[in-house]
């Protein structure tokens, strides 16, 4: 079985075509063992990719296996992918069908094989604040949807560490109030263009970057937290740039395809 092995910000992906996975009628223990950083190939997640004439139809499973509705970076990544095989210039663009709808990805540029693009995520929903208790401490924290569920933590600078990260989001992660569970970010607003996160992704753990994570971020601190409505958003493994208009948040940054890989273990 073939894989394409591709990232956006040290948040990585494996990309395997829908017919590869015809075979198996058990995709979530495929993607746990592939993704598997020790046993597999590793990646925060598996991309099932059936291509189509506007672009693919995608289905996400997370490194645990379980199910997701959207990733913003596995979505761009899958993009990068159909347009190096579709050898696509930059100003074009692809329709990429998730389960939070088409979104439409246009190609700004290219530089070898990392692919600038710019994702229209749609608008988010159901955007509010409640308070939670997680780890022992009582939290104020803004719950939204950008396709997925979303907790973002607004705070100061001292409030983004490890410790909280793998104890307040990790609880927050898995909350009764989530019954499905949830993406958690740890946010602090640094000027009114710029937020920092920290990321702890629902079937994952903690991602050095989230395309949906920095959309909600976004969004949370300009509604709660004093930012503007175009920022810079800060993870560990880099920037990205989103704009949330009257007409939906775009988001921009980079995918890399690092190349192909062969998959010799269980299908």
């Amino acid at each position: 079985m073939e894989l394409v092995k591709a990232h956006a910000y040290g948040n990585d992906f494996l990309l395997v075509s829908a017919d590869a996975t015809a075979r198996t009628t058990d995709v979530p223990t495929l993607a746990r063992r592939v993704c598997d950083r020790h046993r597999g190939i590793g990646a925060d997640g598996l991309m099932v990719v059936e291509e189509t004439a506007d672009g693919a139809r995608t289905r996400l499973l997370n490194a645990d296996g379980s199910h997701s509705e959207i990733s913003g970076n596995g979505t761009r990544c899958v993009a990068a992918w159909l347009a190096r095989v579709r050898r696509l210039p930059a100003g074009g663009h692809v329709g990429i069908e998730t389960e939070a709808g088409v979104k439409r990805v246009d190609i700004l540029s290219i530089e070898g094989q990392r692919y600038t693009c710019r994702a229209q995520m749609g608008q988010p929903e159901d955007l509010r604040e409640v308070a939670l208790s997680a780890a022992g401490e009582d939290v104020t924290a803004v719950v939204l949807r950008v396709g997925n569920p979303q907790c973002v933590v607004l705070g100061g600078a001292a409030w983004l560490t490890t410790q909280r990260l793998h104890t307040v989001a990790a609880a927050l992660a898995v909350h009764p109030f989530f019954p499905e569970g949830t993406n958690v970010e740890l946010a602090t607003v640094e000027a009114p263009g710029r937020v920092r996160i920290l990321i702890w992704e629902r079937g994952v753990g903690p991602t050095e970057a989230s395309g949906t994570g920095a959309c909600a971020a976004a969004v949370a601190a300009a509604a709660y937290g004093g930012a503007g409505r175009s920022v810079d958003v800060v993870a560990p493994g880099g920037t990205q740039r989103v704009e949330w208009t009257d007409s939906g948040i775009a988001l921009t940054g980079w995918a890399e395809l690092t190349g192909i890989v062969t998959w010799w273990g269980p299908a």
